[in-house]
Parts: structure tokens; C-alpha cells; sequence
């Protein structure tokens, strides 16, 4: 079924995904009382060189761009059918530099995901014994590095990952997904919020010198 598709504009106050750019927008997809769906491109990717030995940058991104220290909060849940159906929360400051997290659907399984790209992708993933219907993520960049948690009730995090990231450059965050073997699926988000932090180094500086 095609949904309706949407145009953003800036609103007052913090309402998820206002005012926010594609990298990839999807076909179809559609906004409602900050709730964003989309269906995720068949046969798209993130992923560069490393043990496939190709590289693929197509699958859809909605990001906002922020500079500095900030926490990143997204839900996400998903129609997952197909081997390596993803969708989650992207970090992203270039085509060679980025992350992604999420629930990636492998061999029947649902798994906690992440890739960490420097020129080359690696692969994590946290196999869970059960389907869920959604997951938690959160991101919390700080100087030159990104503490990735998980949760399914929003009350407990759990670390899954902790990786570089260049420090005082803007970078790129928001949901992400792809379905590299699939058809495309349907995955839906909210609740995402981007919290400012202040820097650390400034912190400090600001004691040291009171």
C-alpha cells in the first residue's frame, strides 16, 4: 500500500523530525504526530569494502546535522522479513566516516547491530533470543568517541559498543535502514531527540579556571 508522501518544514519547539534532510530518500514514506514510516529501498545498503568487498551508500538517512557533544534518542520497529533488514540511528560525517545501529534481521534471527566505518565497515552484532516489536537506541558522543546503548523499555541501557568518531567536526544523526537482499520492508520511528552536551574540554577548562 503507497502512503502518502510528505514534505518537511521547520515547527516550533521539539517536535521529532522537523526540519531534517534525505541522504537517499525513499519512494515512499510519511510523517504523522512525529512518527516517521517509511518503506525501506529494496536491494540498499551502507557498507564499505571490507570482507564483501564492495561498497554500497544508498540506503535512506534522515538526519539533522549538529556540531559538538550531544545524546542522540531514537525507538525503532520494523516489518524485518529478509536477511540483513536493518533500521536504526546513523552517525555520519562522511561517505568514509560513519555509524549505524540498530535491530538487523540475519538468518531468521533478530540481532543488536553496529558498524563502524573508517575507510574500511566492521561488523558487531548481539544476538537476542527472542523477536521484539521495538527497540531503543541511543548515542552519546563525546571528544573523539560514540558510547552506543540499547534498550527495549527506554528505563534500562545497555552498552553495546564504544567507538572513535573525529571530535569537532559536524556530524550527521538520524534514522537510517536498508534491506540489501530484500524486497524493502516497512520500519517505523520516534521519539527522536538530539540533547546538546556541553563540551567536556570547555567543563573542564571552566573549573581549572574559576
Amino acid at each position: 500500500m503507497a502512503m502518502a508522501m510528505t514534505t518537511m518544514t521547520a515547527v516550533a519547539g521539539p517536535r521529532p523530525f522537523g526540519n531534517m534532510d534525505w541522504l537517499n530518500e525513499p519512494e515512499e514514506w510519511s510523517l504523522k504526530d512525529g512518527v516517521l514510516t517509511m518503506q525501506v529501498t529494496g536491494q540498499s545498503d551502507f557498507w564499505r569494502v571490507s570482507h564483501y568487498g564492495f561498497t554500497v551508500d544508498d540506503g535512506p538517512f534522515l538526519y539533522t546535522e549538529r556540531g559538538g557533544e550531544f545524546e542522540a534518542k531514537i525507538k525503532v520497529a520494523g516489518d524485518y522479513r529478509d536477511r540483513f533488514d536493518q533500521a536504526g540511528l546513523m552517525l555520519r560525517i562522511d561517505h568514509e566516516n560513519w555509524i549505524k545501529c540498530g535491530i538487523e534481521f540475519v538468518d531468521g534471527h533478530y540481532n543488536v547491530s553496529a558498524v563502524v566505518t573508517h575507510g574500511k565497515s566492521d561488523w558487531s552484532v548481539i544476538k537476542l533470543d527472542r523477536p521484539i516489536d521495538s527497540i531503543w537506541l541511543k548515542a552519546v558522543r563525546r571528544r573523539d568517541a560514540v558510547e552506543i546503548f540499547y534498550s527495549f523499555d527506554d528505563k534500562e541501557y545497555t552498552m553495546m559498543r564504544n567507538a572513535p568518531l573525529a571530535d569537532n567536526v559536524p556530524v550527521k544523526v538520524g534514522p537510517v535502514a536498508a534491506a540489501p537482499d530484500g524486497r524493502g520492508f516497512k520500519a517505523v520511528f520516534s521519539h527522536f531527540k538530539v540533547t546538546h552536551l556541553p563540551d567536556i574540554r570547555r567543563l573542564e577548562w571552566l573549573e581549572r579556571n574559576k
